[in-house]
């Protein structure tokens, strides 16, 4: 049993052939799927995908769609929001859906310099929230690596969560896993030219690290430029295998038992 670990099955790229998506992942072993919330306005398709015993859901606002999102980046009391604040939405929905596994996909995207200050103010209301509601955190963080563990160790989650599409130095890795996280192993780490990322991977410690597809971005090598699905997720840890020299049985109970703790599922490999 394989776990995608961060795909977005709700985005419309998947309406025209959702069902047969599920069919082909099931085929090559992909059972179970995190679907992360990236506005507002998909967190209804969101929910309604979670209502399937096959996906876990996840709730945030996505600093790459900074422009549709409405908050108060200055005020911290919910008090003083007002109803039309997506931070303030946001905590009702957790506190309405505790189906709800994580929080996010939140983060920082530094390849947005003209934003970067209210994405920071955004990112760290979100990790406030999920403090207090002691959830697990989806990180997208883009070339912010180092910035974003020393916030992560300024606030001090007590759930961790996924550093999503992880890309960075082995000593990244590290501070990541010290202040528990796991990292999201994906398409990226499939090309050869991806060097420094797949010694990284081959060095891992086992407890550090989930599969991701990030359905539909995010292809594996090989499929540049078409829409990645689930079921290219067994291409990937056929990678992370190789690479780790290691079967690819043991890998996929070692990543399914990753994800299941880190989102505390209730899922079980089947092999």
């Amino acid at each position: 049993m394989l776990i995608d670990a961060h795909c977005h099955l709700d985005f419309p790229d998947f309406d025209v052939d959702r069902a047969a998506i599920f069919e082909r992942a099931n085929a090559v072993g992909v059972e179970h799927f995190v679907v992360p919330g990236t506005t507002r306005a998909r967190w209804p398709a969101v929910l309604a995908l979670g209502k399937r015993a096959d996906i876990s859901v996840c709730l945030g606002l996505h600093p790459y769609f900074l422009d549709q999102h409405r908050f108060n980046e200055h005020g911290r009391d919910a008090q003083r929001i007002s109803d039309d604040d997506d931070l303030l939405a946001l905590q009702e929905a957790l506190d309405a859906h505790p189906e709800v596994v994580a929080l996010g996909e939140c983060g920082i995207d530094a390849r947005f310099e003209d934003t970067l200050d209210a994405q920071w103010a955004l990112f760290k209301a979100q990790l406030r929230i999920a403090k207090v509601r002691h959830l697990p955190v989806v990180i997208h963080c883009v070339r912010a690596n180092d910035q974003v563990a020393k916030c992560l160790k300024e606030i001090g989650l007590p759930a961790g969560g996924l550093i999503h599409a992880f890309a960075g130095s082995w000593q990244q890795a590290q501070r990541f896993l010290e202040l528990g996280f796991v990292l999201g192993l994906g398409g990226a780490m499939t090309h050869e030219r991806a060097k420094r990322l797949r010694r990284c991977v081959a060095d891992l410690p086992t407890h550090g690290f989930v599969l991701e597809t990030d359905s539909p971005d995010m292809p594996p090598a090989g499929f540049k430029g078409l829409r990645n699905e689930p079921a290219r997720l067994a291409m990937i840890a056929n990678e992370v295998a190789t690479l780790r020299k290691t079967p690819c049985a043991t890998l996929e109970k070692l990543t399914t038992a990753n994800a299941a703790r880190v989102f505390n599922l209730a899922v079980c490999s089947s092999h």
